[in-house]
């Protein structure tokens, strides 16, 4: 299967920013939708930004103006520009490949037979 793998996490103080990277082994997910979702302890899952294939992006209003996703095709890594950190964005981050033409940082969440995700990377923002 193909992998997805998270990196650039750590531990920021609030106002501080950190970019996620996501790397796919192949091009398999040039044309999924790709996107990041994040889980905090004791919280619901909660999805973060979404890209399609053709690069039309969402994210949730939580985030919306400080976070930014974009991705490089030729690379194949999806990336999330996290900036104006807060300590409410501390959690667990995912990235998720899904196969629907229906891309959102909602849907991403949504059960899929055709979708894949990588093994999560902590982000911790201190106040």
């Amino acid at each position: 299967q193909v992998q997805l793998v998270e990196s650039g996490g750590g531990s920021v103080q609030a106002g501080g920013s950190l970019r996620l990277s996501c790397t796919a082994s192949e091009s398999t997910y040039s044309n999924y939708c790709m996107g990041w979702f994040r889980q905090a302890p004791g919280k619901e899952r909660e999805g973060v930004a979404s890209i399609d294939s053709d690069g039309r992006t969402t994210s949730a209003d939580s985030t919306k103006g400080r976070f930014t996703i974009t991705r490089d095709k030729a690379k194949n890594i999806l990336y999330l520009e996290m900036n104006s950190l807060k300590p409410e964005d501390t959690a667990l981050y995912y990235c998720k490949a899904v196969l629907r033409s229906d891309c959102s940082h909602r849907t991403i969440l949504l059960p899929n037979a055709y979708a894949n995700r990588g093994q999560g990377i902590q982000v911790t923002v201190s106040s």
